[in-house]
């Protein structure tokens, strides 16, 4: 079921730019038990303005999934860096212009 959930993580979009928040390394673990999937997710920094609508995203997305009865979103203080975006990630940022 874990395998499910990460492959649905994988179509919630980050609202500034069209990668994925697991190809962007915020989800940092998921996990399945009696209906409730839990995810653990971190945003790029502490002021992270949209961390409501991708919480928000995250949740209804995950509540498609046949079996989720319930979401719990553990937001957790792991630094994030640029090191912490996938390969795929990085080629679509890198398309769209964005460097670093």
């Amino acid at each position: 079921m874990e395998q499910k959930l990460w492959e649905a993580l994988r179509e919630v979009l980050d609202p500034e730019y069209p990668v994925s928040v697991v190809d962007l390394g915020l989800v940092r673990g998921v996990a399945f038990h009696d209906g409730k999937a839990k995810v653990k997710i971190t945003f790029t920094s502490l002021g992270c303005p949209c961390t409501e609508i991708i919480k928000e995203d995250v949740r209804r997305r995950l509540l498609q999934v046949p079996g989720v009865e319930e979401v719990e979103i553990e937001e957790v203080f792991e630094p994030w860096t640029a090191q912490d975006i996938s390969p795929r990630g990085r080629q679509i940022l890198l398309q769209l212009g964005v460097t670093g």
